[in-house]
């Protein structure tokens, strides 16, 4: 059974959040939803967003230090899948969209040990459907 996120933890994701979808913006996205939750409760896609080349659904991903690995080593089997199912049903339920070429994107950030940004990097296409 997962737990639920202490509040440090809480804050930094949102925290995190936040800082990529800034950066996103910056290199051209237009974001037109956060945390967006599927409506069947199979999980919540941290950004939605547009850019030249469609839709991106976008995953953050931080660790403090290399101790657990980089970032984008943390996605799982099941949580591609869980990605995936997200945005056929955001899809389904944006009418508007349903024609737009689409792809699942990450945002990986590495955090030094005072809990600055050491990288941060867009894997575009990250997971694959």
């Amino acid at each position: 059974m997962k737990t639920a996120p202490t509040r440090s933890r809480k804050n930094l994701g949102d925290s995190c959040e936040r800082v990529a979808a800034l950066f996103l913006e910056q290199r051209g996205y237009t974001i037109i939803a956060r945390n967006w939750r599927s409506p069947t409760r199979v999980g919540e896609m941290d950004l939605i967003a547009e850019d030249a080349h469609g839709l991106a659904f976008v995953e953050v991903r931080a660790r403090r230090g290399d101790a657990r690995g980089a970032p984008e080593e943390s996605l799982t089997p099941r949580k591609r899948e869980r990605l995936l199912t997200i945005a056929q049903e955001f899809l389904a339920a944006h009418a508007e969209h349903a024609d737009c070429a689409w792809r699942i994107d990450l945002v990986a950030i590495e955090l030094d040990r005072a809990g600055r940004i050491a990288r941060m990097q867009v894997i575009q296409g990250a997971v694959e459907g």
